[in-house]
Parts: structure tokens; C-alpha cells; sequence
């Protein structure tokens, strides 16, 4: 099966030109099994004030079926939107949160849809490098119109990775522009304790 090499991306920063896809282990009956996961990003920040606390770095993922009513990022629904994420862009990912020069407190995850099945083995790859080879004072924040208490054993393997969970869909009548980190009031933020995890450990 051919596999073709990500588009030409619109500036540097946003450059994708490493593999667009990923080869991941899946466990059936036993059997050790090959999947091909592929991810596409809208858009990445990597010096941003405005989505989440302090200075950071943001990922727009494509790819959202919620179609919220006023969405203020519909171009980022469709699956085949902007660009293939790849290895490269992993690494400046990676890079950028490690950079001396200009101190950023983590990343946040938005888009899209994070939490879409098609977008979670791409960001779980992604998070789990990020804990294993930055600071573990960096602190992932991820938005998903999905429900905390509804998410699937693979879901709940990436948000085990985060901070801050921001939750539930984008309800055009319920939109308050006082919120902090929302765009309604429905949706809820979930600070979780990682005093104890693995990868505070290590630091």
C-alpha cells in the first residue's frame, strides 16, 4: 500500500514532512497485530498565550463529528483537512516544550476532536513521549466535546496522560464569554491530581 508524504504546509512552524503515519502494536486473542494510524492537524502554535494558562504550545487536530451549532472552528471537522502529522512534527513538538529560550508551561490539545477514535493513537504516541522526555513540570490540557464519564478504555488511556480535561460540547444558548477556558456553561473543567504519577517520578 502506497503512503503518500503530507502536503506542502503553509510555513514552517507547521511543517509535517515526516511520515504521516504511524505503525501501532494492537493485542487480538493474543495475536500481536499492525494498525496504520493516521492523524491530520489544522494548525500548530508553538509560542501561544491564548489557549490555556501562561505561555504554551497548541495542536489543532482535524476531525470532529459533534458539529456543535456555532462552532467557531468548523474548518477543522472534516478528517482531511489541513496537514498529515507526522514524526517531524512530533519532534518539534517535543523540541519547542524543551526549549531554554523561551520557557512554555506545556500544551494544549484541541481542534477537532482529540478524543476522536481516528485521532487518539496518534496523541497518545505523542503525550506519552511528551512524559518521557520533558519536564514533568509541563502540563497537557486537552478540550473534547465528549463527556468524562462516557469515554472508552482507549479515551481514558490518553486523558489518564493530561491535566485538565475541558469537557462536553459547545452549546450555542448556553455561550458566556466571561468563562475561563469554555465557550458555554455546560461544559466543565476537570483539574486532576498527577501528584503521584509515574512520570513526576522521574523528574
Amino acid at each position: 500500500m502506497a503512503l503518500s508524504r503530507s502536503a506542502a504546509s503553509p510555513d514552517s512552524a507547521a511543517s509535517g514532512s515526516g511520515l504521516p503515519y504511524r505503525l501501532m502494536h494492537e493485542y487480538n486473542n493474543g495475536l500481536c497485530l499492525l494498525k496504520v494510524c493516521y492523524m491530520n492537524y489544522y494548525k500548530y502554535i508553538p509560542i501561544d498565550v491564548v489557549n490555556g494558562p501562561g505561555t504554551r504550545c497548541t495542536l489543532f487536530v482535524c476531525g470532529c463529528e459533534h458539529h456543535c451549532r456555532g462552532c467557531y472552528n468548523q474548518a477543522t471537522w472534516p478528517f482531511d483537512a489541513g496537514f498529515l502529522f507526522g514524526e517531524d512534527q512530533e519532534d518539534r513538538i517535543i523540541s519547542d516544550l524543551n526549549d531554554r529560550r523561551i520557557h512554555r508551561r506545556g500544551l494544549s490539545l484541541s481542534g477537532g476532536e482529540p478524543l476522536h477514535p481516528r485521532n487518539v493513537p496518534a496523541l497518545l504516541h505523542l503525550v506519552r513521549r511528551i512524559r518521557e522526555e520533558c519536564s514533568p513540570q509541563k502540563d497537557i490540557w486537552l478540550w473534547s466535546g465528549f463527556v468524562l464519564d462516557e469515554l472508552n478504555a482507549e479515551q481514558r488511556q490518553l486523558v489518564d496522560l493530561v491535566d485538565v480535561m475541558i469537557d462536553g460540547k459547545f452549546v450555542e444558548e448556553l455561550k458566556d464569554p466571561k468563562l475561563d477556558w469554555r465557550g458555554s456553561s455546560n461544559q466543565v473543567i476537570h483539574e486532576f491530581d498527577r501528584s503521584n504519577a509515574w512520570w513526576k517520578k522521574q523528574g
